[in-house]
């Protein structure tokens, strides 16, 4: 009796997409992802240089607000690998082989990351001003809709994809509970460069003074990681159909 293992070594080709074309898709589309991340920033920073209150003009706090947001972070993580794996099945065009388990895991974390932000920008957060400063149309919209879309493309569509064990969903959660917990600790640390007031939180969400409390917050981080760790268990099941 045959039994399958958790975690496959082969892979079936994906609806006849190449290797090639593939990760000229994944290389475009990082480049896209990191252009508008940088486009983003150099307005945001240049909001703060021209600002004239000593807490609006405060670089090094302003950038590390920028760099907090999981939005932020989801999109040069997503990039990056974007950016790996192409060259990695560029190196090796013409194997049948999977991903590296290393790739496809970070991979996986970085495309549930992207499709959760979109979800949540596009139920909870469209039209509503996020403290970054002034807001870049395409930018905005690179990041919050057409990279999360790249990401849920990549997982169904890319060729050579692993299968992978359930126990990634897991690892999935992990990033997310820790920035949860580094951006309420932070929070009551920073003055809000726009009011001056002690308290500054990338999502209007997080604020406790915004939903009647931590238990407000506490219901709204539970919600989003449910919807994580759906998304995660989702991009697993699709690895487990496709690969191997």
């Amino acid at each position: 009796m045959h039994t399958s293992a958790p975690e496959r070594t082969t892979t079936r080709p994906a609806f006849a997409i190449g290797t090639m074309p593939w990760a000229i898709v994944r290389l475009v589309g990082a480049a896209a992802i990191l252009a508008a991340v940088v486009n983003q920033l150099a307005v945001t920073m240049g909001n703060a240089l021209q600002a004239t209150t000593p807490y609006a003009s405060h670089v090094p706090t302003v950038a590390a607000n920028f760099l907090s947001f999981f939005t932020i972070e989801s999109n040069i993580w997503s990039a990056v690998m974007l950016v790996i794996v192409a060259v990695w099945s560029l190196r090796s065009t013409g194997s049948v082989t999977p991903e590296p388990r290393w790739i496809a895991i970070l991979l996986a974390c970085g495309s549930t990351y992207m499709i959760v932000t979109g979800i949540v920008y596009n139920t909870l957060l469209r039209g509503i001003e996020l403290p970054q400063g002034t807001t870049v149309a395409w930018a905005n919209e690179m990041m919050h809709v057409v990279g999360p879309l790249l990401m849920l493309a990549d997982v169904l569509f890319a060729p050579r994809r692993r299968c992978l064990g359930w126990g990634v969903v897991a690892i999935t959660a992990v990033f997310p509970i820790v920035w949860a917990a580094y951006t309420l600790i932070r929070a009551n640390l920073i003055i809000n460069p726009r009011t001056g007031t002690r308290g500054w939180y990338p999502y209007p969400f997080l604020d406790p003074a915004n939903v009647g409390g931590y238990l407000g917050v506490a219901s709204y981080i539970v919600g989003i990681a449910v919807a994580i760790l759906a998304v995660g268990a989702g991009v697993v099941w699709v690895s487990r159909k496709r690969g191997g």
